[in-house]
């Protein structure tokens, strides 16, 4: 072997070699255990980054890790390929969007085949073929006959800049999660998926998955948003209608005095119409829905509002409750309607402040003898206490009141005790071309009409001509838009909306899992044998987005009979960010660091050393120049301890455990079981890389002071070619390219891949005997020697028989010994 570590050649090298002999391509094996190991796919954007190569490092390891232990390991990967920032790009650059992402694709896959990544290609899937998206098509057909797809208007966040709708998932802080614009509020026909069916599900299986971050499943639990309260009808005082809110403070029903619903409810037109209102009313709304969400959503917002000209009453009171529109008040809430009360809700108390509007106060502190006055208010009283000024309800406890006041109520038809769900279903429309085109048909005369499961796919076509704006072509093109009804045959008009990106991701581990499958979206058996994903590697930024629609579509493929899982995702570890300088790696701060250089200079074994070593997954990884260059000047050590020895090493065999050592191999010996059991125990029970890493490193150490001052024994060179091997062994997920040359320069023929993962001997881990300091009256007077595992008994008896000691208590009464294993004994006399 060479004399020196030149990463280039020898990389390519065994990256051949490895694709050849498929050694990472699996079927399902009965006979073995199986796992399934996932990352979350990239989208092609062109070019992978540092993030990639840390996500993607750390589920390597586990996929070599775990082969080499005996499983039968899936390690697939794909391609997340349509979307909106595809459509962009193409558009900026004056091409398609197809031809963009499959340069794209072809780009990335070279990469991540120069880190080694161990992946099974023959499984490759992209989102954006046909014959991935057709049975996309298909699900949505069986949802739309079980109700779980469905139409109807409503107002949806519209981003200007994106030319498209967005779910509530996707507006974070009021903004576009793509563009980080301003959202808007915009009435249109939409397709929904109806997540809602499922919302109990979903919220009782994140008390069920242990192996998933805290932190996640509060996001996914938060994001559900489960309230116990009240619903409450307010009839209008014009007899026709009434005005439904959901409360979870029906204590305070006695002080609502006014009414506040949203500018999008649908009763505001009814209200103001043919009221000296009306278009002051109208003007209002029109301005609250060109409005950015984050304003009207955060707390420090003006709070601003309009008479309706209409009443409502107050089915407590019996009184009259004015009706505002307001701008705080949003549909995506609720009943898009609440009850305010000004008393004891701050966003009441400051629009009532501001339009004189009345108060009452109804709630007073547990504790205090007399209600605070309104004239002393100066903000509302949000607490529970005791009702007051509420008829019949006086003197009850908040939560007392509560079930009475509702339970009145309901006797009358005016209210029910409920549950209410900040979750929303899903709204999948997307007015943009790239992507997979919704099955339906719009006809005059049958209305919305499936295309029938024959004639799938619906194929998105690729003559179309992008209009600089962003908007959808299809509208436009004649050629895909028009069409027959499967019903009456009649000319009709195809759906030219797309389906949000995020339903490709929501099965695609399920695609991995029966690849090349033909006669159905997916094979059962197959899909059987390998679900669910044992572990799932990604960002923390999908917690509410990715991973709740993905928990969602498993539960109803399960329920169509397709998957046999409740969950797909038995394990979830979400990585730290890539930082440098402070801040996340991107091109807009000007200090990202390319993947592709970083190889050129240093090797791939290299730059995944670096990403392992430097933090534990679970946190932020900065970036250092200084530690990329410590982990080429480690990898070059390994080299030179096999590359200097290569001719003596290859002709012993290793140290099997056997005879008598002196004490440095002796302890070299120890040394090497301790980091086999330190590094396996750190890799598979923590995902700490960076300390398994570390051991190794001490262990290397440990060989060179051997070999700088070797003992003169025949045992030297066996018990070294044992550390040695134990050490390209143990490095063999993380810098694979490197152990593979390392492991035939050491004498072996096969990949040590088929190798299995070393095991340590318990009791090579434990030095023979270690000396323990034996004290009189706390005074040094002697040592013994004794083995580590000794117990105190046995550690007493010896100190108590030794010469020396006996000297120092003959003729004295022992009053007590104290034992410290593995350190002292102190004998009191």
């Amino acid at each position: 072997m060479e004399a020196k570590y030149l990463p280039k050649t020898l990389e390519k090298k065994w990256q051949d070699f490895w694709e050849k002999e498929e050694l990472f391509k699996v079927q399902e094996d009965p006979s073995r255990e199986k796992f399934y190991l996932l990352e979350m796919f990239p989208y092609p954007s062109g070019r992978i980054h540092m993030g990639h190569v840390r996500n993607y490092s750390i589920g390597d390891v586990l996929a070599r890790f775990l082969r080499m232990q005996g499983y039968n390991v899936l390690h697939p990967m794909g391609w997340d390929a349509f979307g909106m920032p595809a459509e962009n790009a193409a558009i900026k650059a004056g091409t398609h969007p197809a031809k963009w992402t499959y340069e794209n694709i072809d780009y990335m896959r070279g990469q991540l085949k120069k880190l080694g990544f161990s992946y099974d290609w023959s499984r490759e899937i992209a989102t954006c073929h046909v014959d991935y998206y057709r049975w996309e098509q298909l699900f949505f057909l069986k949802m739309y006959e079980q109700g779980l797809a469905y139409r109807r208007s409503a107002y949806v966040n519209w981003c200007e800049t994106c030319h498209t709708v967005l779910a509530n998932e996707q507006v974070e802080g009021g903004a576009c999660w793509r563009c980080d614009q301003p959202v808007i509020q915009k009435e249109m026909d939409q397709w929904f998926f109806k997540i809602t069916d499922y919302v109990d599900e979903l919220l009782d299986y994140t008390h069920k998955l242990p192996g998933w971050p805290e932190r996640v499943l509060v996001m996914q639990q938060n994001w559900i948003g489960k309230s116990y309260g009240s619903k409450l009808i307010f009839p209008l005082e014009s007899g026709d209608g009434e005005i439904t809110v959901f409360t979870t403070r029906a204590d305070t029903l006695f002080g609502a005095t006014f009414m506040s619903i949203a500018p999008e409810h649908p009763l505001v037109e009814k209200l103001s119409r043919g009221t000296p209102q009306e278009e002051a009313v109208r003007q209002f709304v029109e301005h609250a829905k060109l409005s950015k969400r984050s304003d009207r959503e955060t707390e420090l917002m003006e709070k601003e509002g309009v008479f309706t000209g209409s009443c409502c009453i107050n089915p407590a009171t019996g009184e009259k409750m004015p009706i505002y529109v307001a701008n705080f008040v949003l549909m995506a809430y609720g009943t898009g309607a609440v009850m305010a009360v000004p008393a004891h809700d701050q966003r009441d108390f400051e629009f009532a402040r501001k339009y004189d509007l009345p108060m009452k106060v109804v709630i007073k502190p547990q504790d205090a003898a007399e209600p605070p006055r309104l004239e002393d208010l100066t903000a509302a009283f949000e607490e529970d206490g005791v009702l007051i000024h509420s008829d019949r309800f006086s003197g009850m406890a908040s939560a007392q009141a509560r079930e009475a006041i509702t339970a009145e109520l309901a006797e009358k038809g005016r209210g029910e005790r409920t549950v209410q769900y900040r979750l929303r279903d899903w709204g999948i429309s997307r007015q943009r071309y790239w992507g997979a085109p919704i099955p339906i048909i719009y006809c005059d005369k049958c209305g919305a009409v499936p295309v029938p499961a024959e004639d799938l796919p619906v194929v998105l076509p690729t003559d179309v001509a992008l209009l600089p704006n962003g908007a959808s072509p299809l509208p436009v093109h004649e050629p895909f838009f028009k069409t027959t009804c499967p019903r009456c045959k009649a000319t009709a008009r195809r759906e030219t909306d797309t389906m949000d990106t995020f339903v490709e991701s929501s099965w695609y581990f399920a695609r991995f899992a029966s690849a090349g499958y033909e006669d159905g979206p997916l094979d059962f058996d197959r899909v059987k044998y390998w679900l669910p994903v044992n572990q799932y590697i990604g960002g923390i930024e999908h917690a509410v987005l990715h991973l709740l629609y993905s928990r969602f579509f498993t539960k109803v493929l399960r329920d169509m009979g397709y998957l046999a899982v409740d969950e797909p995702f038995e394990n979830l570890l979400t990585q730290g960010m890539v930082i440098k300088d402070g801040s996340k790696m991107s091109k807009s701060k000007g200090n990202v660091v390319d993947p592709d250089e970083m190889i050129q200079a240093y090797g791939a074994d290299t730059v995944r050393l670096f990403c392992l070593f430097a933090a534990p997954p679970e946190k932020d990884l900065e970036w250092n120049d200084q530690g990329v260059e410590g982990s080429f000047r480690f990898l070059s050590r390994v080299w030179r301890m096999v590359s200097d020895n290569e001719e003596t090493l290859l002709n012993v065999s290793a140290y099997s455990g056997n005879g008598e050592l002196p004490k440095a191999l002796s302890d070299l010996h120890r040394k090497t079981h301790q980091t086999m059991k330190k590094a396996t125990e750190d890799i598979r029970d923590r995902f700490h890389f960076n300390t398994a890493i570390a051991s190794v490193m001490e262990l290397v150490n440990q060989v060179y002071q051997v070999l700088e001052s070797p003992p003169k024994e025949d045992s030297l060179w066996p018990v070294v070619k044992e550390a040695a091997e134990t050490v390209v062994l143990l490095i063999s997920p993380i810098v694979p390219h490197i152990a593979e040359e390392l492991w035939r320069a050491l004498g072996h023929t096969t990949s040590i891949m088929t190798a299995p993962w070393p095991r340590w001997r318990e009791e090579s881990l434990q030095a023979e005997e270690i000396v323990i300091v034996v004290q009189v009256n706390g005074k040094l007077r002697s040592r013994i020697m004794a083995s580590p595992d000794a117990s105190q008994e046995e550690l007493k008896a010896a100190a108590l028989q030794d010469g020396r000691i006996q000297d120092f208590i003959a003729g004295k009464s022992v009053k007590k010994v104290i034992v410290i294993p593995g350190k002292l004994i102190n004998i009191v006399i």
